[in-house]
């Protein structure tokens, strides 16, 4: 096997993969409807649900298509006519909200700080004041806008109280950090092959909980390529999905579950934070400050506030930077001008290490 030119993705996903993860999409032809293809899926399905659950009380549903696929699925697909409250504190808690209006659902928006916790007291005080019957609560557990980790469980605590059911976007979370779906009381839960499972762009997946998956046959539908309930159905006959899958990113996909599975979750989750700690050392040593307080933090994507050299561009930065093998990842906080920078992939902190020399290179060309 040839090794392909690596280079270090530090923008929040896709991330960095390995040259095995890569060469496993080198196969030969097959249409996706034999048997031998349906064992890929068959694989893939109840390993991704592995990670997190119990595969006798939970199931993983796939789709192709990014992230935002699965998160629509979630949301069109297990709200009926009453209402979801949706946790805003990002870009991406603003755009289940996105994808909620575009569909005429009915939603609450409880707005929060990109950058700091949920206040939980006046979470419970919304859902306590509301007059109208809240039957969901759709959170994203790490925030990318920023790398703010939303206390889920608590959540979820909050939600068996109230009756509600969890809808949970874990696409920068899942495989990067323990999660227990029981415990968290999660019903629902979506992430992608590109985030810190490692695999290749263009599959989404939903991990239900099973009991309330099958109730979703009772369910309105107001969606078509992406109904949760229908994929799930065809799936289960034949491990096929109901349309054309992205065939070579899935066997991808394959093996970057398999090496998740001899790395294990906590000892990936450890990599990170220990790629996450020399970057933040290394933020401090050249004085640059960061927005999410470490109790916070996911430790997996940091949100960089920009120099205030005039000097300074971020275009420029970048360039520099990509030239040299690293990419980065500009802001998505509307008031404030900040990069991001992932520590998340097949790397580690010595990539980190050689960035930040990187980085500091460049800084130095602004003084």
């Amino acid at each position: 096997m040839e090794s392909i030119k690596r280079n270090v993705l530090l923008n929040p996903g896709p991330a960095t993969t390995t040259d095995s993860v890569k060469y496993a999409q080198v196969v030969p032809d097959i249409c996706p409807r034999e048997k031998e293809f349906g064992d890929v899926m068959e694989f893939v399905s109840k390993e991704l649900t592995n990670f997190v659950a119990d595969n006798e009380k939970y199931t993983t549903v796939l789709f192709g298509g990014s992230g935002t696929a699965a998160v629509e699925a979630m949301l069109t697909s297990a709200v009926g006519e009453d209402y979801v409250l949706i946790i805003n504190n990002g870009a991406y808690g603003k755009r289940m909200c996105e994808i909620a209006e575009a569909y005429c659902m009915n939603y609450i928006e409880f707005k929060s700080s990109p950058f700091e916790a949920v206040d939980l007291n006046a979470l419970e005080e919304a859902i306590k004041q509301s007059k109208v019957k809240i039957s969901h609560l759709a959170v994203i557990h790490h925030e990318t806008t920023t790398g703010l980790l939303n206390d889920v469980k608590t959540l979820g605590q909050l939600c068996k109280k109230y009756a509600m059911d969890m809808i949970v976007d874990g696409m920068s979370s899942f495989a990067g950090m323990p999660i227990n779906m029981e415990e968290m009381n999660i019903t629902y839960l979506a992430s992608s092959s590109n985030k810190c499972i490692q695999g290749m762009a263009g599959i989404s997946f939903v991990i239900a909980k099973l009991d309330a998956l099958i109730k979703l046959n009772d369910v309105k539908k107001r969606n078509y390529y992406l109904n949760l309930y229908q994929q799930y159905e065809y799936f289960k006959k034949n491990y096929q999905m109901r349309f054309t899958p992205p065939v070579q990113t899935l066997y991808a996909l394959k093996q970057a579950i398999i090496e998740a599975k001899e790395e294990t979750v906590e000892k990936r989750h450890e990599r990170y934070v220990k790629a996450w700690k020399t970057l933040v050392e290394g933020l401090d040593r050249l004085g640059l400050k960061y927005l999410v307080n470490p109790k916070d933090h996911s430790k997996l994507i940091t949100t960089v506030v920009e120099p205030e050299s005039g000097m300074y561009n971020f275009d420029k930065m970048h360039d520099y930077l990509y030239e040299r093998g690293y990419t980065i990842y500009p802001g998505k906080v509307s008031d404030l001008n900040t990069f991001r920078i992932a520590n998340i992939g097949d790397l580690n902190y010595t990539d980190v290490e050689k960035f930040l020399t990187i980085l500091e290179e460049y800084i130095n060309t602004l003084k």
